[in-house]
């Protein structure tokens, strides 16, 4: 079997490494998007996904537009591949592309479609409070994760479970799905089925206002977002910014609740500070000051000698 993979971050490494792994599947080419200038010295890094591909020596293209690329289109009709494999690669595939393998298009989606279509299912998913997720599969059409399922596996969400941790989770478990997939398709032996419209949600692009903690919600929301959004939750301190990366929701405590919400309300020795939310108290167990390194809410307390009465947020 001919396979043209197009991935992009670290989550469509594991696949990609699955199917080099296959005696009988050959990986012709690899499509992702074009390098970045990242880090300090704003230097040009290729994908996670074009890393793996130059050291097992295939063939990499990236266009920045791939529907518009005439180069890349005409390369990709005559690869004559049987299928191509999509994982977040991060650009829309025009019915053009969708139409040239002979067994189509297939997308490794992180959820249970047609729950959380879009850019961002896992981030959601547990933004949402959802306890559990998974992985389809599908044939892609020209809508945005509209296709037929193939497959599917599920997987668990813990209360602690942050969105780095369930994406890895899902990455191998989609890479297996993936294999499955690809060989009972060329036999025939999977029916694709239409996903139900009206059952349908969506996960849209992530923006930069979704990070920001109100102290007014929920705690176990606080708690959800931040695990979701996982490292990018935000909000201030002693006129800083203070990321924060893990929380924990308490449930009984001695501590005293107050209606000033986003304020220290105690301090538990070698753990962390208490905050006051909207409904319920927050254990900060882990956060990151400005221009810091990541430290336990217990050094954060010891560092910057937190007392009972400060606030966060505006």
């Amino acid at each position: 079997m001919k396979i043209v993979f197009f991935g992009t971050p670290s989550f469509a490494v594991p696949g990609l490494n699955k199917l080099l792994g296959q005696s009988d599947i050959e990986v012709i080419g690899v499509v992702t998007q074009p390098d970045k200038r990242r880090g300090r010295g704003n230097q040009l890094t290729p994908s996670p996904v074009k890393k793996i591909a130059l050291d097992h020596n295939l063939t990499v293209w990236q266009p920045k537009r791939v529907k518009k690329d005439t180069a890349t289109l005409s390369l990709l009709k005559d690869s004559c591949a049987d299928a191509f494999v999509v994982v977040a690669y991060g650009q829309i595939l025009s019915k053009e592309i969708l139409e040239m393998p002979r067994l189509g298009c297939i997308n490794v989606h992180g959820s249970i479609l047609p729950q959380y279509r879009g850019a961002a299912p896992i981030q959601w998913c547990i933004y949402n409070g959802e306890t559990q997720t998974g992985i389809t599969t599908m044939l892609m059409n020209e809508g945005m994760d509209t296709g037929p399922m193939l497959m599917k596996a599920f997987t668990p969400i813990s209360l602690m479970d942050n969105a780095h941790d369930i994406a890895a989770k899902l990455s191998h478990q989609g890479a297996d799905l993936l294999i499955e997939t690809l060989y009972k398709l060329d036999r025939s032996q999977i029916t694709p089925s239409p996903q139900n419209d009206s059952s349908a949600t969506y996960a849209p692009l992530i923006q930069k206002s979704d990070f920001e903690i109100h102290w007014h919600r929920r705690a176990i929301d606080i708690h959800n977002q931040i695990r979701g959004f996982y490292p990018n939750a935000v909000t201030s301190f002693r006129g800083q910014s203070l990321k924060v990366l893990a929380t924990l929701p308490l449930e009984s405590t001695d501590i005293t609740p107050s209606e000033n919400v986003g304020e220290v309300r105690g301090l538990l020795k070698n753990q962390g500070p208490v905050m006051q939310t909207g409904d319920g108290l927050l254990l900060l167990k882990e956060v990151q000051p400005a221009g810091k390194k990541a430290q336990s809410g217990g050094d954060f307390v010891n560092g910057l000698r937190v007392s009972i009465g400060e606030k966060l947020g505006g």
